[in-house]
């Protein structure tokens, strides 16, 4: 069973009816009990990053999230989830989840590269990975987003972006993953993520 984070920042409708559309059960968790539960774990969100700390830290579900990786069971974040799993942003103040070493920044503002980075981008996949795999090389998905993460460790970035530059668009370390897209908007290619990440 594929817990799905309410904490009132993601659009947690239409990443159930996608996973549906793969044949994967999900269900809602918001206590930290819940959490506890399920076999695989994904946080969405949308909004700022001290906004979602704050979400995530009120019912208990940020210390529930970090012992969930712990145990080794899969956490895939998207959009602003996969944000959170970094040490912090230069968005807010308030410091992430720290299951990936990194931060998120905000893209330069330069002529003709407008900022929110909005709208549909190729993600390349950088090494072979069970997360994107048989992914088409034409994979586009689609992006809403001013802040983009910088991993520590150049090993744990998983795809790249171009918009203005090369950005990481997907990390993974061990169990921990994370997509800036919105797989759930992505059509058939974010289908095949879903797909992949309910496999594994």
């Amino acid at each position: 069973m594929i817990g799905l984070v309410d904490y009132g920042l993601g659009n947690i409708g239409s990443v159930a009816n996608m996973f549906k559309r793969v044949g994967a059960e999900t269900t809602r968790v918001s206590t930290p009990d819940e959490v506890a539960a399920v076999d695989k774990l994904l946080l969405p969100g949308v909004g700022s990053f001290d906004a979602g700390v704050t979400k995530l830290r009120e019912p208990g579900l940020f210390d529930a999230i970090r012992d969930f990786a712990g145990s080794g069971r899969p956490l895939l974040g998207i959009c602003l989830g996969m944000q959170l799993l970094m040490d912090g942003s230069d968005e807010g103040g308030l410091p992430g989840l720290g299951l990936l070493a990194g931060r998120s920044v905000r893209f330069d503002d330069s002529p003709g590269m407008r900022v929110p980075h909005m709208g549909w981008s190729h993600a390349t996949p950088v090494r072979e990975d069970p997360l994107v795999e048989d992914l088409p090389a034409d994979s586009r998905f689609y992006f809403v987003h001013s802040f983009h993460v910088v991993p520590a460790a150049q090993e744990d970035t998983l795809a790249v972006t171009d918009y203005g530059v090369s950005f990481t668009s997907m990390v993974r370390s061990g169990n921990v993953m994370g997509a800036q897209f919105h797989p759930e908007k992505s059509h058939t290619f974010g289908m095949a993520i879903m797909r992949n990440f309910a496999a594994l």
